[in-house]
């Protein structure tokens, strides 16, 4: 009697627990889904020493190059960026004052947009800079047709002067955050 009563209880608990945990599936929340990533990445570091910049050459610039940029190069990426924005930190503890441009440059080397930064020789502080694209800011064309970054920096002082602070260095970072829709 007590196997009987077992089995009976065995299969009341299985019949209760398969009845009771199903649920009909909804597979259309996808379709509420919204996915808005913010993505964060550096872009430029760049760092000069007093010494570096007082051997610049007549013209003044120490500093000059361009730099691949094709985060949007991906039409998938391009036709999905919300909004922007590229933060910059320029800090100069030389005697220098210092005139460093960035230029936004598409695939035919037309200049889209320019960021130009003046700085005063120490103690100038750390300058800090953010540069909106989308809708509170710049268009997002520039971010999107933006093929190459060319920066310059250009000494506007002597080439003989030192500062006296310990180991005097022009510093420019940049990065930026980006915002995406995923679907």
């Amino acid at each position: 009697m007590r196997r009987y009563l077992l089995h009976f209880v065995c299969a009341s608990l299985f019949l209760s627990l398969s009845i009771s945990c199903s649920e009909e599936q909804n597979f259309d929340q996808f379709d509420d889904l919204e996915v808005t990533p913010l993505l964060a990445s550096s872009i430029l570091y760049i760092e000069s020493t007093e010494d570096f910049i007082n051997t610049s050459s007549v013209s003044g610039a120490f500093y000059s190059q361009t730099v691949n940029f094709d985060a949007f190069n991906e039409q998938f990426v391009s036709e999905r960026l919300l909004e922007g924005i590229i933060i910059y930190e320029v800090e100069n503890t030389t005697s220098k004052s210092i005139n460093f441009t960035v230029e936004f440059l598409d695939e035919a080397d037309n200049v889209l947009d320019v960021e130009t930064f003046s700085i005063d020789p120490a103690p100038s502080g750390v300058l800090t800079r953010e540069v909106a694209y989308g809708p509170a800011g710049k268009s997002l064309d520039i971010l999107t047709a933006t093929s190459t970054l060319r920066v310059t920096g250009s000494n506007l002082s002597d080439t003989t002067s030192t500062s006296s602070e310990p180991e005097p260095k022009f510093i420019f970072k940049s990065g930026a955050e980006f915002l995406f829709q995923l679907k």
